[in-house]
């Protein structure tokens, strides 16, 4: 299971967004998309954007960060 949910990630990444606006993220699939595609720029040598990264998988590190609002998925206006 991950921790912390899926849906947890989606309210942490759509908190900025003003009522009545559409959401940056609608499913699952962002979710797995940003934090593969983090994990994998962690792997390529960028440096982790938490405290205590050392001998955790860069997946991890990468839920860890959107889950602590240090990385941000943008919607597609703003790409």
């Amino acid at each position: 299971m991950l921790h912390p949910s899926y849906a947890d990630l989606m309210k942490v990444v759509n908190s900025e967004v003003e009522a009545g606006d559409t959401p940056v993220v609608n499913s699952r699939y962002s979710i797995v998309m940003a934090t593969s595609k983090r994990a994998r720029q962690i792997i390529d040598g960028s440096d982790p954007l938490i405290e205590n990264a050392a001998g955790k998988k860069p997946l991890s590190i990468a839920v860890e960060e959107l889950e602590q609002s240090r990385i941000h998925i943008l919607s597609d206006e703003e790409e």
